[in-house]
């Protein structure tokens, strides 16, 4: 054989060597991806489960913020229609 073609098998050789060594660290590099990815979707379910068991209390008092605004302003009715049927009995 040649020297040039002995040395071209050489390098083909590396090259083979360096692109399996490549493909060997590309796979646990997507790997570990893959972990911190679902390891990230179990964090955005519990923050979805957190904001929900939050939200749910807050839209119960905003419920009842509500009512006791609407029963203010019948007791505000009320008084207004009392303190009338007083003014029209005094005169």
């Amino acid at each position: 054989m040649d020297s040039a073609q002995i040395i071209l098998f050489i390098v083909i050789i590396l090259l083979a060597i360096l692109l399996l060594a490549l493909g060997i660290q590309v796979f646990f590099i997507l790997r570990e991806f893959r972990k911190t990815v679902f390891k990230a979707n179990k964090v955005l379910d519990n923050t979805n489960v957190i904001t929900q068991s939050v939200s749910f209390p807050i839209s119960s008092l905003s419920s009842i913020a509500t009512g006791i605004k609407t029963g203010a302003s019948f007791i505000h009715l009320f008084k207004k229609i009392l303190n009338d049927k007083d003014e029209k009995s005094k005169k």
